[in-house]
């Protein structure tokens, strides 16, 4: 076995690989070292021997100074060998044993390729960098293709670089600081996952022009002094401390246009992973102000915020202040959406006055259209199996739906469900509303994704909010499956997992009407 130490760059292993692969020294029987040690350990003196005083004592031929002939442009990139590879033949194939003398090629893409990959946080990527290269000057130049398995990981270890390197390009954050002589110095520290520091700062000399700036990793730093970078890899530097005006001036400005409606948390971690957000100014916003936004906290911080400021004071009774809508005194003559023209009847809620807990589903269905009460078909009898191992007596609830009225399509001679529209499911809020004004629920359990929108009034995806409860308007809200959901379900397995989760939800419903708080 021989021990390569090189220093931790690119450059040094290109060199140390060069000679090697002149020397014919197969991948398997080479240990590589850094400087700065071996899986973090560090290195001692005696522990390797320099490359140049062990390895090569015995080699005649060093392929040296061919650094200068290297070609910058062009499909062949010289920086690793000359143009003939005698260890090839004719045929393309490799002699058997031999080895490539000092001329062997590497195309300038697959050179960028493994100049890239070498940044990795992979602590064995100098020895897999070699077992490339090996294979690739002894004929085998399926090693850089993503179809072999060492061209994919090569493939796989520049992605992950060249990621993270765009990564923080956009979410590096300068902060000014003034050194003793109150000159301005731009400051940013980082904590990439990759070392992604010189191509960082080469990318900030062009975009910053003149400035002085430092950019602080725990890898080390890179310095502008205004002409030109200078990297020292050994000093260390604590973060900046926040708070700056800019920095609040930031804060205020990205709460003041954050949309809930617009919202999608999943989606901002996927652009933006979480690991950036602690070096953003509002990275500790985001994650508080997309739950706000969930729950409708946000609504209500802003009516705080705009009743704590100056202005004129107008008083206004509540009936004036509400807006003029054609409501009956009725359900049955509701005409506020067309669905009542293919409707047997209105569906109302029941259940006893003053009920703690209102079961709140998305529409009748087609027993319930023809009966005129809700939660008796398929689903209703789910449902009750689910309320029986939650253990709550269903004449306790109050059980409604969000729209009255069974939207349908024909299908033979079927009536099947169609979802209501938006426009259906707001002409049909205010009967719910005056529902729960009269029964005054301390827990509404939202069946499905449109009972849940159309008693927030937001458009919440219930993946995000399944059997997790949260306060609305003073009610407990616990939002999960519709039981028609399970009905639908692909396989038994399905089926059953979406019925424990009906039952959980119930379960959580009556501990909270009973004082549990979660």
């Amino acid at each position: 076995m021989h021990i390569v130490t090189i220093d931790n760059d690119f450059g040094s292993w290109r060199t140390a690989a060069r000679k090697l692969i002149v020397a014919g020294r197969d991948p398997s029987l080479i240990e590589w070292r850094t400087t700065d040690g071996v899986d973090g350990i560090p290195m001692t003196s005696g522990m390797a021997p320099s490359i140049n005083r062990t390895l090569f004592e015995d080699a005649d031929t060093f392929d040296e100074g061919n650094d200068a002939n290297a070609s910058s442009e062009g499909d062949v990139d010289r920086a690793i060998g000359a143009d003939t590879n005698p260890a090839i033949d004719a045929s393309g194939n490799p002699h058997a044993g031999a080895s490539p003398s000092v001329g062997f090629a590497v195309p300038h893409d697959v050179l960028k390729r493994l100049r890239t990959a070498a940044r990795a946080s992979d602590p064995q990527r100098w020895a897999f960098l070699y077992r490339v290269v090996w294979r690739y000057a002894h004929g085998d130049h399926a090693s850089v293709l993503p179809g072999d398995i060492d061209g994919a990981r090569l493939s796989r270890l520049a992605r992950d670089v060249s990621r993270e390197y765009h990564h923080w390009r956009a979410f590096l954050r300068f902060q000014e600081t003034f050194e003793s002589d109150n000159t301005p110095v731009l400051m940013a520290w980082f904590a990439p996952e990759h070392d992604v520091l010189e191509p960082l700062a080469e990318y900030f000399e062009k975009r910053l022009g003149r400035s002085r700036w430092v950019i602080a990793s725990p890898d080390g730093l890179a310095h502008h002094n205004g002409k030109h970078v200078v990297y020292d890899r050994r000093a260390r530097l604590e973060p900046p401390r926040p708070g700056d005006d800019t920095e609040a001036l930031w804060r205020t400005y990205y709460q003041s246009i954050f949309n809930p409606a617009r919202v999608n948390l999943d989606l901002t971690r996927q652009h933006m992973p979480a690991r950036f957000w602690k070096h953003l100014p509002e990275g500790d916003l985001i994650q508080r102000l997309a739950i706000a936004a969930a729950t409708g906290q946000r609504r209500h911080g802003q009516a705080d915020a705009l009743r704590g400021a100056g202005g004129k004071v107008i008083t206004v009774s509540a009936e004036a202040a509400q807006p003029q809508r054609d409501v009956p005194h009725d359900i049955d003559a509701c005409r506020r959406c067309p669905l009542w023209e293919r409707a047997t009847q209105p569906v109302r809620g029941t259940g006893p006055a003053g009920a703690a807990i209102m079961l709140l589903g998305e529409q009748p269905g087609d027993h319930e259209d023809l009966a005129g009460v809700p939660f008796i078909g398929p689903a209703g009898e789910l449902l009750d199996r689910a309320l029986a191992s939650a253990g709550i007596q269903r004449q306790t609830l109050y059980l409604t739906n969000a729209v009255k009225h069974f939207k349908w399509a024909p299908r033979g001679k079927r009536r099947m469900h169609k979802t209501p529209a938006q426009r259906e499911v707001e002409a049909c809020h205010v009967w719910l509303e005056q529902e729960i004004a009269a029964h005054q629920p301390r827990v509404i359990v939202t069946l499905g994704t449109t009972a849940l929108s159309s008693l927030t009034g937001m458009r919440l995806t219930l993946t995000s909010m399944l059997n997790k409860p949260f306060e609305h308007a003073g009610v407990w809200i616990v939002p999960t499956y519709h039981p028609s959901y399970a009905l639908r379900a692909i396989d038994a397995a399905a089926r059953d997992d979406a019925e424990q989760k009906l039952t959980a939800a119930l379960t959580i419903a009556h501990q909270l009407a009973q004082g549990v708080r979660y």
